[in-house]
């Protein structure tokens, strides 16, 4: 068995996913460091989470997704000395008995638990937004009240109850915060400050390019105004390839728009929730990389603008937009259809030649 076991468990829209790339990017690098990533990639980290969490239907994601926590385990027994890293947000979201279970599990070897944080308010704006990237129609008060989501939702962004749950199985010394560093700091800081609490020594190549762009105030309303008409996008992988990564992060994200601000009543509940979190932190001693206060939510924030202050002509704008530029995917997807046709002249008929006809049969060719 490893002899010390470390799990990320977010939280989510605390960087990530950008500490995530460039873990499975470099991870011969990282065996070579002395620390083991189990698993062929980060969707088994994530089924490893909802396993944690006894998510029922599990299966309906992939049908060798259950037992996929086991399985990590049984990988990490296999090797002498050294480390392991599990990493995935949603771990945070497993409860009491579910985090009791997973530390016993890994035992005899030493589990410290990394715990990237950010303050209530940035919580609850990132997230309502990734969960509109994600397919949902849900206003940002109704969210702020509802139960009912473990992924996206105050079961995961409240930084206090994540930490009393883990806090309980796992020594305060091996509890690890690392806040998310101000811009006013180095771009690599965060992870420089994951890769310390690792132990590791290497240097390791960084990506040049933000992961998860972040969506104007306009243009993320009129994305949840659009979640609505989506209902046929209803996979996993529906959301994310062509509701998150097509229409948000590729063609919103790609207009310039005014950053959003929280309304006072949740602006307030997220102070209230920010302060408990820092005194938890303090009265129970765990290790903090960075300045704790960094999770109070400060007292002047950035600059922008009231979700309710969006005008139905700037939603028309930015649909506008939006529409010019499927449009142009669909000449290109055409145009390529069309290369391909020409070149596979002479045999059967492929999925793209029949999607370049139905093209041409709609505008009439």
């Amino acid at each position: 068995m490893v002899a010390r076991v470390f799990l990320h468990i977010g939280l989510p829209k605390t960087g990530t996913t950008y500490l995530q790339k460039i873990l499975w990017e470099n991870r011969d690098r990282l065996r070579g460091d002395g620390v083991v990533l189990p698993g062929s990639g980060h969707r088994e980290h994530l089924w490893a989470a909802l396993d944690v969490q006894e998510r029922k239907h599990l299966a309906r994601r992939d049908p060798q997704a259950p037992g996929t926590w086991e399985r990590l385990c049984t990988e990490l027994e296999a090797v002498e000395g050294g480390s392991g890293l599990v990493t995935h947000e949603f771990l945070c979201g497993a409860d009491a008995d579910q985090v009791r279970r997973a530390v016993r599990r890994l035992a005899p070897a030493e589990v410290h638990v990394v715990v990237t944080a950010r303050h209530a308010a940035g919580m609850l704006a990132a997230g309502w937004q990734e969960m509109v990237k994600n397919g949902s129609g849900l206003a940002i008060h109704d969210l702020a009240t509802a139960k009912t989501f473990p992924e996206f939702g105050w079961q995961t962004w409240d930084l206090a109850g994540v930490l009393e749950r883990w806090g309980q199985d796992v020594p305060a010394d091996r509890v690890h915060v690392l806040p998310v560093p101000p811009r006013t700091e180095a771009p690599d800081r965060h992870w420089r400050n994951f890769a310390g609490v690792l132990g590791l020594r290497e240097e390791y190549p960084l990506p040049d390019e933000p992961v998860n762009p972040s969506l104007g105030a306009v243009q993320v309303e009129l994305l949840r105004r659009l979640d609505r008409h989506l209902g046929s996008f209803h996979s996993a992988r529906d959301r994310g390839d062509w509701i998150r990564g097509h229409l948000a992060e590729r063609h919103l994200a790609a207009q310039a728009g005014e950053r959003f601000v929280l309304d006072e009543d949740l602006l307030a509940d997220c102070r209230l929730r920010s302060r408990r979190a820092v005194d938890l932190i303090v009265a129970r001693g765990f290790h903090v990389v960075g300045d704790v206060d960094d999770l109070l939510v400060p007292d002047e924030l950035p600059a922008g603008r009231a979700l309710a202050s969006v005008t139905d002509g700037e939603l028309l704008e930015s649909a506008s937009r939006l529409v010019a530029a499927l449009l142009e995917d669909v000449r290109d997807l055409a145009t390529e259809a069309e290369r391909r046709d020409a070149e596979a002249a002479g045999r059967s008929a492929t999925p793209l030649r029949r999607a370049a006809r139905a093209l041409r049969r709609g505008r009439g060719d």
